[in-house]
């Protein structure tokens, strides 16, 4: 299939706008108007206002049999009540590219940290799993964005890089990173008769907004959702749901402990050991990844404040997954 997280897409080239303007009169039978916000990471997105009046955002990025399957778990979850944007149009080509409009959701705040915080987003999460669509229903998910792709089919430890021009493999080292990189990859990759399950990879707090009186107000970030098991989604979850967007603002290990506790609550259902053990490999697996970039990135630099945490935890959290 394509790849989603194709190098070749740069975001900084925006759209113009008459093909904007041709993609809404199009797939949104609407003329945009004005352009409210453009921003852009693995995607450009673009915030329009139309001529109905509608506020939109459209997002353009490489095109994937993935994007099918994420819009229609995003479709499924709003029309359950789950606070997300209303899918409105998409994927539909734009260009060489593929693009989906949603309704622009504006208002609330990141979630300030206190005692409640791991059990409002370990809540969240344990309600968005359970109001998924069922696993087999879906086309196109079969393969995780590299932050929770430990079952890539490539060889080597690291699959292709999200936001990286780099084969991970070519660059050996450091060597803890390596060793930490193949042991939680071979105890995620063991035999398991676990069901699978619907979920959101990209759990970070940055992609959630709260009302003032702390209720969920919208999740955003809709490519990231995964098919994996319950476990390991809400392990790799546990250990980025503190990350606001500044640097070094991952989970500790007692915050990751505090958020699976809360889940487990949340469920219903106590973890098994062998899900306990997934769901602490799944979250060292995306913090050992996005470790493994960084050391790329950085070359002969001093490795950075996130990174250092890392290594400190690395034992606590080994043992934790069974690694």
């Amino acid at each position: 299939m394509t790849d989603t997280w194709s190098n070749s897409y740069v975001p900084e080239r925006v759209p113009i706008w008459g093909a904007i303007d041709a993609w809404c009169r199009q797939w949104l039978n609407d003329d945009p108007r004005e352009i409210l916000f453009q921003a852009g990471h693995l995607s450009t997105v673009t915030g329009l206002r139309l001529s109905s009046g509608r506020a939109v955002v459209l997002k353009v990025r490489p095109t994937s049999e993935r994007l099918k399957g994420c819009i229609h778990v995003q479709r499924h979850l709003w029309r359950a009540g789950f606070p997300c944007p209303e899918p409105l149009a998409g994927p539909a080509p734009f260009g060489e590219l593929a693009a989906t409009a949603e309704v622009l959701v504006v208002g609330g705040d990141q979630l300030a940290w206190s005692a409640d915080t791991p059990t409002m987003f370990g809540d969240a999460l344990a309600r968005l799993v359970a109001q998924a669509p069922p696993p087999g229903s879906l086309h196109g998910l079969d393969q995780s964005p590299p932050w929770v792709g430990w079952d890539h089919p490539h060889s080597g430890v690291w699959p292709d890089p999200d936001d990286l021009d780099a084969d991970l493999n070519d660059h050996v080292g450091p060597d803890w990173i390596e060793d930490a990189g193949a042991r939680v990859r071979r105890r995620l990759l063991q035999p398991s008769a676990l069901p699978l399950a619907v979920g959101h990879g990209d759990w970070e707090s940055q992609n959630l907004r709260w009302t003032a009186d702390s209720r969920l107000h919208v999740v955003h970030d809709w490519d990231s959702v995964i098919v994996q098991r319950e476990a390991t989604i809400a392990g790799a979850a546990s250990a980025v749901y503190t990350a606001t967007g500044a640097p070094n603002t991952s989970a500790s290990v007692e915050q990751s402990q505090a958020f699976l506790t809360a889940y487990e609550l949340a469920r219903g259902q106590p973890w098994s050991t062998e899900e306990r053990e997934l769901s602490w490999a799944a979250g060292l697996w995306v913090r050992v990844f996005n470790a493994k970039k960084a050391s790329v990135r950085r070359g002969t630099a001093p490795p950075s404040a996130s990174t250092l945490r890392l290594h400190a935890e690395l034992d606590s959290r080994l043992r934790h997954a069974g690694a």
